[in-house]
């Protein structure tokens, strides 16, 4: 009931848009997440239309989402990718999903996986050796013998992952396996036949052997020498083996090595604690990547059950909680009866959807948090989450790992990221023994018995109602019509700025690509920064720029919800890019957090009233960025932000694919620094002007545009860039000021004709 309350206004506007707009079905709130409710329940497979009387199309079933775990359905089959909002709701208004055609990766899987070892274990090792391979905006097909040896989910596991591992997307071949998981959950024989025999007749059903397609590249990848693994503690590539992850932890936190681990006393629930760099404060059973591979969930419960009996417990003051992405997960732990042993550690289902994996884990207990904000403590989460970026997960949480349930539940009850698992003791038992790993780890057999608890009903009875199942929801009360009516007094849905007197535009004359002079640098970043460290999804502070506007409306400190829930107003947005706590701005060096200088002066502001100074000023601004800028999420705002800072170009070493594209539909113009050239080889503090040429000439021709810098000192350095207009549809959209302007222009003149 309290998350209907609290988005009452955006559930509300979800439902108008229902009755407005054919064909758009919404799947209610505390269902399950949407990848995991679409691999189990929504996906076809393969399609079907009448074309005549007596005649049927077959075609594959096919997929966008605004999501980038979209991928996750390519573990059965089901080629899908995801894109930014903006390119989605272009896709509505009838646009096409354009693309430059990609390269085309063959993973060929070996062999099969050892004893105790988690298709988590695989896509965390695939994500390491595919990002060190480069395979960004390509896509990946899995073939080979291996592939037999994984289930579906296992499967789905791996694709849900293909963001992290930058591919567009990470796709599996449709066989006996896939038809099983489809009678397993509840589809129809008639719908299963009718798969097998498309397929079939199109001579793709089965697992393709070595050298059957021809591939742009071949990666092996061997099953069997996949280990017990954990990727962190900021980046989702960046796995290490169970014995090393507190070594890794120790080299991201430089400042701990030269110094004693910190300490500080807490007492909590009228118990006295010790809190120390390292100590596990988060750990959650969260994300559709793991919630919807059953052996994994079940093998969490196991571990739960034997720690339980042996008398291990969990700390108080750990933040722990299982969030899966289906209710079905619900009905199957419910079954084998481990579900009360999870609980008895702590970790009971508090709601099906995306929580701690998206930042979405809520407060810690204040006296855990004031203690590290005294200490400065770097204390750890543990997740079987997709991602682990800077202060995505808990702002006040520095490191964050990711692992499979069953690991989840052992670190929970080891306490701390720097005790090796694989030989230190997670606790001791009721008679004061020390308990390790292999003592509570389950068998791949007794996993398996397990397993055969999950029924085909599980899943016909929970999604026979799917759509009526929330009663909240279904009280709900909404506007009609086809005209939203926007309320000037909302903090969560807002008039957007962007098509505001949109009529007066309609007929503007397409202008060549325009220069940019004496532009300022807004921020100068590093390499790999995410579009959570761009556009925050989760909580913030009254003392935050947006927490500060929203009070200034009368909305108090425990009702600002979340940054994603807030996407719907762009006061509340704007103030919200490049407002990650632990973002790094180059032109305040040794500083993190949302701010940067404001040149000539140097006064040191928030980014967002340094851009409104500057903007006030009539000053363009750019951005600066390393390698991968705009890994993550498919976030839209990440785009959008940047637009309305006045961001005219961002110039990178190299981009996320999902990212590029939504700055060029937002029409902020996507920059690439030649090969070996950066900012830290060009000497950039923040104190240049910028003048950016030959814009016009290099999106026609392919030729560089100019940077030239200007230092302060007057001294003058040019480099070349590529524009990354990669198609001729980029160049319009962008020439139109992006891509919605773009359509909204071309629906009009059509109307008009």
């Amino acid at each position: 009931m309290k998350e209907i309350e609290r988005n009452e206004e955006r559930y509300e506007f979800l439902k108008w848009a229902q009755q407005a707009f054919h064909k758009l079905k919404l799947v209610p709130p505390d269902t399950g997440i949407c990848h995991q409710v679409n691999l189990e329940f929504l996906a076809t497979v393969v399609m079907e239309k009448e074309i005549g009387e007596k005649k049927v199309l077959a075609y594959p079933d096919t997929l966008v989402g605004t999501d980038s775990h979209t991928p996750m359905i390519n573990g059965l089959g089901i080629l899908g990718w995801g894109v930014g909002g903006i390119e989605a709701e272009a896709a509505l208004l009838g646009q096409p999903v354009t693309f430059v055609t990609p390269k085309v990766y063959g993973v060929n899987l070996r062999g099969s996986l050892e004893e105790g070892v988690t298709a988590t274990d695989v896509v965390l090792t695939i994500t390491q050796k595919l990002r060190d391979v480069g395979v960004v905006g390509a896509f990946v097909e899995f073939f080979g013998e291996g592939v037999k040896a994984l289930t579906v989910a296992g499967r789905a596991t791996i694709s849900n992952m293909a963001p992290e591992f930058g591919a567009t997307c990470a796709l599996f071949p449709v066989d006996e396996e896939s038809l099983r998981y489809l009678r397993l959950t509840g589809r129809s024989e008639a719908q299963i036949e009718f798969v097998r025999k498309y397929f079939e007749s199109q001579k793709m059903f089965g697992v393709p052997g070595d050298g059957e397609i021809d591939y742009s590249a071949v990666i092996d990848v061997d099953l069997s020498q996949v280990v017990p693994s954990v990727a962190g503690p900021t980046l989702p590539h960046e796995r290490s083996n169970l014995c090393d992850v507190g070594k890794h932890f120790l080299e991201a936190f430089p400042d701990l090595k030269d110094s004693s681990i910190k300490r500080g006393k807490l007492t909590y629930n009228e118990k006295d604690y010790t809190l120390s760099d390292g100590d596990i404060v988060i750990a959650a059973i969260t994300s559709c990547t793991n919630t919807s591979n059953p052996s994994v969930m079940i093998a969490a419960g196991l571990v739960a059950k034997r720690a339980v009996e042996l008398g291990l417990e969990v700390g108080s003051f750990v933040k722990t909680s299982m969030a899966p992405g289906s209710m079905v997960v619900t009905e199957y732990l419910k079954a084998t009866g481990l579900l009360t042993y999870l609980e008895k550690l702590g970790f009971g289902i508090v709601g099906y959807g995306c929580t701690t994996c998206i930042g979405n884990s809520g407060p810690l207990p204040e006296p855990v948090s004031s203690t590290i904000r005294e200490l400065n403590l770097s204390t750890a989460a543990v997740l079987s989450g997709n991602r682990n970026f800077e202060a995505r997960i808990h702002q006040e949480v520095r490191a964050n790992f990711l692992m499979s349930p069953p690991l989840v539940v052992a670190y929970a009850l080891a306490g701390n990221v720097l005790k090796d698992l694989t030989k230190d003791p997670l606790g001791l038992d009721s008679d004061g023994h020390p308990v390790y790993l292999k003592d509570i780890w389950p068998s791949n057999e007794q996993v398996s018995d397990y397993q055969t608890a999950v029924s085909t009903q599980m899943f016909r009875s929970r999604y026979s109602e799917v759509y009526n199942q929330n009663s909240d929801w279904n009280k709900l009360t909404s506007p009609t019509g086809l005209e939203y009516v926007w309320d000037e007094k909302s903090t969560y849905i807002r008039q957007p700025p962007y098509f505001i007197d949109y009529e007066k535009r309609i007929d503007e004359v397409e202008q060549d690509i325009q220069d940019v002079k004496c532009a300022r640098p807004l921020l100068i970043l590093g390499d790999f920064v995410t579009t959570d460290h761009i556009s925050p999804a989760g909580g913030f502070s009254a003392k935050s720029v947006a927490g500060k506007y929203l009070q200034s409306k009368g909305v108090a400190e425990e009702d600002f919800n979340t940054y994603g829930s807030r996407r719907g107003n762009h006061q509340v947005m704007i103030r919200g890019t490049f407002a990650n706590p632990r973002i790094k701005n180059l032109i305040l060096r040794g500083i993190e957090g949302a701010q940067t200088k404001h040149f000539p002066d140097g006064e040191i502001l928030s980014i967002y009233d340094a851009s409104m100074k500057y903007q006030k000023e009539g000053i363009p601004l750019i951005v600066i960025a390393g390698k991968g800028f705009g890994t993550g999420s498919s976030r839209d705002w990440a785009a959008k932000g940047q637009k309305l800072l006045g961001i005219k170009a961002v110039i990178a070493e190299s981009f996320e694919r999902i990212h590029r594209s939504n700055l060029i539909g937002m029409g902020v113009l996507p920059l690439q620094f030649e090969d070996g050239i950066s900012s830290e080889g060009l000497g950039l503090d923040g104190t240049e002007t910028y003048d950016i040429t030959g814009l016009e000439d290099a999106a026609k021709t392919g030729s560089k545009a100019t940077l030239t810098v200007t230092r302060k000192n007057g001294e003058k350095v040019s480099t070349g860039l590529t524009v990354r207009l990669d198609s001729q549809v980029e160049k319009e959209y962008y020439k139109s000021g992006g891509i919605l302007d773009y359509v909204l222009r071309m629906t009009v003149k059509r109307n008009k004709r």
